[in-house]
């Protein structure tokens, strides 16, 4: 029974291991992909502006459009706050009792990584189309192209990454799923074990004033007829 999971991690109360959790591939996607939401956010943040020899005024490397500046922008923070996010989910999943919550948990994590690789498909598009139709004659001094171009590649990383931190989780979805160990109604142990009101006990313990029928009184105290109702355990 000790090997018992629900939704990829066994019953909740057990200690955390570091080494194992960097190990999952999950955890690996996850930091990859925030990686490449700092590359994309840094590159188009710093050099993704950029202004003509004799103009004071900056305007967005991609053909001018400030819109794909802001998209990439936006994209990388957020994507960066996700990751996190979910880094965290992660590590506390294992100390979620509730297999419904568990089931939840999984259940988010198949759409937003879905979402984010949509998103990602995108952002490389539209980043790669505004980038194709940039004129040379606006950015002589050939200024940002290295970032430009290292945002729409990493754009296109991330698509992947997403799309592969969203097959894991649909992967601990279908094993939680098929999990006949598991109850949907499984708590921490330790407050099952708070919440028993009693436990049973023999009738040899009972002292009958008829001799010999505290099997029988024992037996109508459990059976609904004398004011308790039947435990399932």
């Amino acid at each position: 029974m000790e090997g018992m999971q629900a939704y990829g991690a066994g019953k909740a109360g057990g200690a955390f291991d570091p080494v194992t959790f960097f190990q999952q591939p999950q955890t690996i996607l996850r930091i990859v992909s925030w990686l490449f939401s700092i590359v994309i956010f840094g590159c188009i943040a710093n050099e993704g502006y950029i202004n003509r020899p004799k103009e004071m005024e900056e305007y967005c490397i991609f053909n001018h459009n400030q819109n794909a500046c802001n998209y990439g922008v936006f994209m990388g923070s957020m994507a960066f706050l996700c990751c996190m996010a979910f880094l965290a989910l992660d590590v506390y999943f294992p100390q979620i009792s509730s297999v419904k919550d568990r089931k939840k948990a999984v259940l988010a994590d198949i759409g937003v990584s879905a979402f984010w690789s949509f998103m990602w498909f995108v952002g490389f598009c539209f980043l790669a189309n505004q980038w194709q139709v940039t004129k040379h004659e606006d950015n002589p001094l050939r200024e940002g192209g290295d970032a430009a171009r290292a945002a729409i590649t990493f754009s296109f990383f991330s698509i992947f990454t997403w799309a592969g931190q969203s097959f894991l989780a649909f992967q601990r979805y279908k094993l939680g799923a098929d999990s006949a160990l598991f109850s949907q109604e499984y708590m921490d142990p330790s407050q099952d074990a708070a919440g028993a009101p009693y436990t049973s006990f023999s009738g040899d313990d009972l002292e009958s004033p008829g001799g010999g029928g505290g099997q029988a009184n024992n037996d109508r105290a459990f059976d609904g007829t004398g004011g308790y109702q039947r435990q399932e355990y």
